[in-house]
């Protein structure tokens, strides 16, 4: 290569149809190097549309950065701060940075977003101003990447949780190696505040134990000598919790947690022994927790990610009014059924932060010598997501899927089950409900541990575990040798593909993929389950995820319209731009409505190998609003003869929808209420490409 070609690097790339990943080269120069694919999913846009936030750190900085100074932005992304903080420099006219005026070095280590901020700076015209470092900041040596000490550091490494982009190892770093001694700093502090709640839906989200119990299929994904065999991880989850609002009773008031010093070096570790008064009496099921950041020294300019009732009565830190994605609270679930406790009865709660992350203990004073709420701990423990606890907690999805396989075991000899994704719950259903199956795992994700996790549940679900058998799933093709001479009775999914959770609604379809690469080995009568996948469709008004998507322009005076394309922009697009389907939970995307009926827009069907396919529908009104964009799901039919279905709606809330918003919000009526300015259906397309997996949507509006 020679010196004048362009920077190359490597992406990591997944195909959602095999699992396999596989590192490629993208030239680094390109207009559409790939990285808009990594980087539309993230964080990055909602964050820039975020006004509140923009105003707060632009104040900040202002208040801050009064004198020539060296400034060092760490995770400096767009470059955003990195111009705020030179414009505060009074470097903006210079053509020239020089020292005696002090200088701008903004850090990023991710080189997408470098590459990024190279354009956004430069089309701003302050690339003379501000030096971009495509490195990690303990990376950076003074002396030979800066020149000296930054005398003031700006930074936003921050996540829902505070800590778990790596805040405290990286101003320890830049205490230790990279800042003058008692430096200035935006954020300058945060504190972090928690509160108890009782929730029947968080609860749900955890506790398989003790909702199978009441499960009417005799199946036990834990069994009671093993309470906790089966988990979720011990962390913080971040979470909207303002649409919860209505369900959540408050045991207690609002507490400080932690406060977090940016000016000084912080420590990894600390604790924070609480005393919290019951406010009223019930059973703790989570902690719920926030943050407020406290922007410059003065303490004049704040930003709070406190729930709406909380940011009404906190007068003190006014936050962002806005709906925003980019940061939630976080909910700490308390193990089990929870904590009980009577109103004023006194609770201690412990908080241990690490350098990545803060948990919490927590018992009644009348128990502080028995801590019965606290769970032992198994030798051998399986984690799932939350959601997947919760879909394994439904009684009604369990019924369904039970229901489907014993219709399709009651007819088979000795059938040979082939479970073709990560579903620990059909290969325990298959084996328990039919003593003379063989069972076939794939188990893509879980693999040796999934088989682990049934062999160790397989005396309480009344099945010998040598009826088991793990393939291997990087065989290109899986022939009748790997199934012991025998063809496949029975193909089952849920579809679940471990670690898939962020995935768009049919990257799933990695399940008809898989079915029709044992096509050659499934017996004539073979059952499929799932039989077919139905795609379906809504026209909904989403003012808050619209606004969170929209392209972006001038922020706080700087024009980032060059990252609308690579940031996987959707609203205010330039024709004939589109922009992403992107995967949300559409309960947790503030304010919405359905303005249509719920049509399918197209049919997958697994009872042959894959192919591609389209569908048509016309959507209806049903409702007068202003339409943002349509939310698509699949509903998976379990079995034609009794249309067993299980859906993945948007108000199933253990599963993500694909939104498509518009380029510009519509305003829309049913027929009944005839307007001549508003539309009153749309005609959709959809087409999927079963080589790539992807889903393409075509609209016109009538």
């Amino acid at each position: 290569m020679s010196s004048g070609s362009t920077q190359r690097m490597f992406q990591l790339k997944l195909d959602s149809l095999t699992g396999k990943s596989e590192w490629v080269v993208v030239e680094g120069d390109d207009e559409d190097d790939g990285s808009s694919v990594d980087l539309a999913t993230t964080s990055y846009l909602d964050m820039l549309n975020d006004t509140t936030r923009n105003k707060a750190y632009r104040q900040a900085i202002d208040n801050t950065v009064t004198r020539p100074c060296n400034v060092l932005d760490i995770g400096a992304g767009t470059g955003l701060l990195s111009m705020m903080a030179a414009r505060a420099l009074g470097s903006a006219d210079s053509t020239v940075a020089s020292d005696d005026k002090g200088r701008v070095v903004a850090c990023e280590s991710y080189l997408p977003m470098a590459k990024l901020m190279r354009k956004v700076v430069h089309s701003n015209g302050m690339s003379r101003k501000i030096h971009v470092i495509n490195n990690r900041s303990d990376e950076l040596k003074v002396g030979v990447d800066i020149s000296t000490r930054a005398d003031i550091l700006v930074s936003e490494i921050l996540d829902s949780e505070l800590l778990g982009e790596g805040l405290i190892p990286t101003l320890q770093n830049a205490h230790d190696e990279l800042l003058v001694e008692n430096p200035d700093t935006v954020p300058y502090r945060a504190v972090t505040y928690g509160q108890l709640v009782e929730s029947s839906f968080l609860w749900r989200l955890h506790d398989l134990y003790s909702n199978e119990i009441c499960a009417s299929d005799g199946i036990r994904l834990v069994p009671t000598e093993r309470s906790s065999i089966l988990s979720i991880e011990p962390q913080q989850y971040p979470m909207h919790c303002d649409p919860l609002q209505e369900e959540l009773k408050l045991l207690s008031e609002p507490f400080k947690i932690f406060e977090f010093d940016f000016w000084k070096r912080p420590s990894s570790h600390g604790e924070a022994e609480i005393l919290v008064e019951a406010a009223t009496s019930g059973s703790v099921n989570a902690v719920l927790s926030w943050w407020v950041l406290q922007l410059d020294k003065e303490g004049t300019v704040f930003y709070s990610t406190a729930p709406k009732w909380i940011k009404l009565l906190q007068t003190e830190f006014p936050g962002n009014e806005n709906w925003c994605d980019h940061w939630k609270q976080c909910v700490w679930f308390v193990p089990g059924k929870g904590l009980s406790v009577s109103k004023g009865e006194n609770i201690q709660l412990l908080a241990v932060h690490s350098d990545i992350s803060i948990s919490y203990s927590l018992w009644a004073e009348s128990q502080r010598n028995k801590k019965e709420h606290v769970i032992r701990k198994d030798d051998f423990q399986l984690t799932l997501s939350p959601e997947k606890i919760a879909t394994y907690s439904d009684d009604k999805w369990r019924r369904y899927v039970s229901l489907a396989l014993q219709n399709a075991l009651h007819r088979k000899d000795s059938p040979l089950c082939f479970v073709l994704d990560d579903s620990i719950f059909l290969a325990t259903a298959i084996a328990h409900l039919c003593k003379t199956s063989r069972v076939m795992l794939l188990f893509p994700g879980l693999r040796e541990r999934g088989l682990q996790y049934l062999r160790a549940t397989a005396e309480t679900n009344q099945f010998s575990a040598d009826r088991l058998k793990l393939l291997d799933h990087r065989l290109e093709y899986i022939s009748i040798h790997e199934t012991d001479g025998k063809k496949i009775d029975l193909l089952v999914g849920e579809p679940f593909y471990y670690g898939s959770e962020t995935w768009l609604p049919w990257k799933n379809l990695r399940f008809w993929k898989e079915r029709t690469r044992l096509e050659g080995i499934l017996s004539k009568d073979a059952i499929v389950i799932p039989c077919k996948g139905i795609l379906r469709v809504c026209a909904m008004s989403l003012p808050d995820l619209w606004k969170s998507r929209c392209s972006l322009t001038y922020i706080e005076g700087f024009n980032h319209s060059v990252a609308n394309t690579i940031l996987g922009a959707c609203g205010n697009l330039p024709s004939p731009q589109e922009g992403p389907i992107l995967p949300f939970f559409v309960w947790q995307s503030g304010e919405s409505k359905e303005l249509s009926e719920r049509l399918t827009l197209m049919e997958f069907d697994f009872s042959k190998p894959m192919s591609s396919c389209s569908g048509k529908a016309k959507v209806k009104f049903t409702g007068t609003g202003i339409c943002h964009g349509f939310v698509l799901w699949i509903d998976w039919v379990l079995s034609a003869e009794n249309d067993s279905v299980v859906s993945t709606g948007p108000d199933h809330r253990q599963w993500k929808q694909g939104v498509k918003l518009l380029k510009t919000p519509v305003a829309v009526s049913s027929q009944d209420h005839m307007s001549s300015d508003d539309f009153h259906s749309v005609e959709m397309e959809a087409n999927f490409d079963s080589a790539n997996g992807d889903l393409m949507i075509q609209y016109v509006f009538v």
